[in-house]
């Protein structure tokens, strides 16, 4: 089963589990940086949780998810239409002035996250702010169900240092705020897309 059938199944459990969890100590720093009124896409949106935070904060959020059945909760929740679009099918060029990120990268193989940075950079206008987070450890493989690759710091700034496009703002470890799982821990990115010479 991979990720996006697992979230069509449990769709309901994922999300009761996460619509709740309070995101302010790494949405803040995110939206500190962008500019009034910026378009943002949230990647992954599941309940739709965070595109809520961001709209009250006055920006325009396009709120997409790869799962059918997360798709249907999350509109519910934004009262507004979700974007259902698998990674593959993103096709967006200098479009948002942020994107938000939050655990949707946790389920990519190696080539799979390189594939999926390119169409971010792609989809960020310049100077546009990225923010994504991952499973701080060492798994690589499938576990429950889907498939997890967690990375270590040093793992995670060698995969940033091949992509010149993004300036590195900081990266920071965070407990996660999920009930209940306060022993995993995650590295949050802020990155912003820079002009590089060819």
């Amino acid at each position: 089963m991979d990720s996006i059938d697992y979230y069509n199944r449990y769709a309901v459990p994922y999300y009761e589990e996460t619509v709740d969890v309070d995101m302010t100590e790494v949405i803040e720093p995110f939206m500190e940086l962008l500019p009034e009124n910026a378009e943002v896409l949230d990647l992954g949106c599941g309940s739709g949780r965070d595109t809520i935070t961001l709209e009250e904060r006055g920006f325009y959020v396009t709120a997409m998810d790869g799962s059918e059945e997360m798709c249907k909760l999350a509109e519910v929740n934004i009262d507004q239409e979700v974007l259902q679009m698998t990674y593959e099918e993103m096709d967006f060029d200098d479009v948002f002035d942020g994107i938000w990120a939050c655990a949707s990268l946790v389920h990519l193989t190696d080539e799979d996250m390189r594939d999926v940075m390119k169409k971010l950079i792609l989809a960020l206008k310049m100077d546009g702010i990225l923010y994504f987070s991952v499973r701080k450890g060492d798994r690589d493989g499938i576990y429950n169900g889907r498939y997890f690759r967690d990375y270590s710091k040093k793992e995670l700034n060698g995969l940033l240092e091949e992509f010149p496009e993004l300036e590195l703002l900081n990266v920071w470890t965070t407990q996660d705020a999920r009930s209940g799982k306060a022993d995993g821990q995650w590295l949050n990115v802020l990155a912003k897309k820079i002009e590089v010479e060819r």
